[in-house]
């Protein structure tokens, strides 16, 4: 019985170097795009990336992106399907895995990371081979939406009777590209707008308008008396559908 026992031990361990001879590093490389924009890089924080076996849910490899958001040429004025649009600075992560066999795997985006309040995650998978490596821009993902970040008022914060309520708000694409008049991503495609309730009662809905420097967004209201009111700041970009909210609330005495 010892004997046969020890043949299988010799014979498993046998099968293990086989496998572990047999494995080859595979490369991975993960580029996060904003929708209509650019890379989510180190001027964003960054995005979360988490590679897993998609059978097992083992983390085969995770970090964040990092590096520039890219050639704004080539990556917004590139129709063509399947060009390159990286270049050696454009952020992404990268990785290598070792695999005996082709792998089937699950990478989990989260971004952007500096600003949480409009972070969101996005899931794909595809398959991996031993000693594969990486081609073109990598494994590219999109981050959906846009940042948006309530400026003013501040959260809770008690305000003056029969006063006019200035509200302001921060709008950018995920990668932090720039939204202003004439430019690239002109201010003017961009719907903002902030709906009110009055003590869990819709109380009506404010435009934005730009505000004069680069992403901000402005207007006021004036509440119909005292109670707690929330406002909810919502952004579109009319051209691709990209939206994002934030939200704050005061307090009339």
């Amino acid at each position: 019985m010892t004997g046969w026992l020890g043949a299988t031990a010799m014979l498993a361990a046998a099968s293990a170097v086989a496998v572990a001879a047999n494995a080859a590093p595979a490369d991975i490389v993960v580029r996060v795009l904003s929708e209509g924009g650019k890379y989510v890089g180190t001027s964003m924080g960054g995005a979360s990336v988490v590679v897993r076996d998609a059978l097992s849910g083992a983390v085969l490899a995770q970090g964040i992106t990092a590096g520039s958001t890219g050639d704004t040429r080539r990556i917004m004025d590139s129709g063509k399907r399947g060009a390159r649009l990286a270049d050696d600075q454009s952020a992404a992560f990268r990785a290598q895995v070792e695999i005996d066999a082709p792998r089937l795997i699950e990478i989990e985006v989260v971004g952007p990371l500096a600003q949480r309040q409009s972070a969101v995650r996005v899931t794909a998978q595809r398959w991996l081979l031993p000693g594969q490596q990486v081609h073109g821009d990598g494994w590219v993902m999109e981050l959906p939406g846009l940042v948006v970040d309530a400026v003013a008022p501040a959260a809770h914060q008690r305000m003056t009777a029969g006063a006019d309520i200035p509200l302001s708000v921060n709008v950018a694409l995920m990668c932090g590209c720039p939204i202003e008049p004439g430019g690239l991503w002109d201010s003017t495609r961009f719907d903002v707008q902030a709906a009110i309730t009055h003590d869990g009662r819709p109380a009506g809905t404010v435009p934005l308008s730009y505000g004069g420097r680069t992403g901000l967004f402005t207007g006021r209201f004036r509440p119909a008396g005292s109670g707690s009111y929330v406002i909810t700041l919502s952004a579109v970009d009319t051209l691709t559908g990209a939206t994002g909210v934030d939200a704050t609330s005061v307090i009339i005495p």
